[in-house]
């Protein structure tokens, strides 16, 4: 089994090293993606390591596309998919997401915070299904690229959705203590909420979407 961990990040600079040290001392990952979507600050910068396959779009494409840029440059059978903005991470905790999925009794594995701050943790009781955090095969991707297509943010509902028709086993696992930086706290209040407003219309968009 080789994991190939993909982060699709934009404009993250400031906040992808605290998810790239956690997943460069996990022993699990094999190869780590990071996919510059289009970013304008210096995302691609504070990416360049050793260890790390950079890959940049020329332009900003959505997190659905940059995941699949990802997925195209890896070379795993397991797929690993995090947030670029989480905070808290350790490499325990990507450890825990490896070896759930290695146990074999689930096609999918969802890492959804727990203890970490209270208005993250309140929207993954409610909608776990959002979490970024998650493990699946290649071979199942695959099966989803048709449906990933233009849904951008809301690529988790979509891959839901497809995993509910097809009958995919699930798996959560608490990811305690991790959490991520809010788009109010990134950009400001007013444009971060209006950055919010435009994720949850993909989401609904992929929620109501024919498969």
């Amino acid at each position: 089994m080789k994991v190939s961990a993909i982060i699709p990040a934009f404009n993250e600079a400031e906040r992808i090293a605290a998810v790239l040290d956690p997943l460069l001392a996990s022993p699990g990952v094999d190869e780590v993606i990071v996919v510059d979507d289009g970013s304008t600050d210096g995302t691609a910068a504070a990416a360049a390591r050793p260890r790390v396959r950079l890959v940049r779009l020329p332009e900003n494409r959505g997190k659905a596309a940059a995941m699949a840029a990802g997925v195209e440059a890896s070379t795993g059978d397991v797929l690993l998919f995090l947030d670029a903005d989480l905070t808290g991470l350790t490499p325990r905790h990507v450890e825990e997401m490896i070896e759930a999925y290695r146990a074999g009794d689930a096609d999918v594995v969802i890492g959804v915070f727990r203890d970490g701050r209270i208005g993250t943790d309140l929207s993954q009781r409610i909608a776990a299904f959002l979490s970024g955090q998650r493990v699946m095969s290649r071979a199942l991707w695959e099966k989803a690229r048709g449906v990933v297509e233009d849904t951008e943010f809301g690529i988790e509902t979509a891959l839901t959705r497809l995993a509910l028709r097809e009958g995919w086993r699930k798996k959560k696992v608490a990811l305690r203590g991790v959490s991520h930086v809010r788009k109010e706290e990134k950009r400001g209040f007013w444009p971060g909420l209006k950055d919010r407003m435009k994720m949850y219309g993909h989401v609904a968009r992929s929620f109501f979407r024919r498969l």
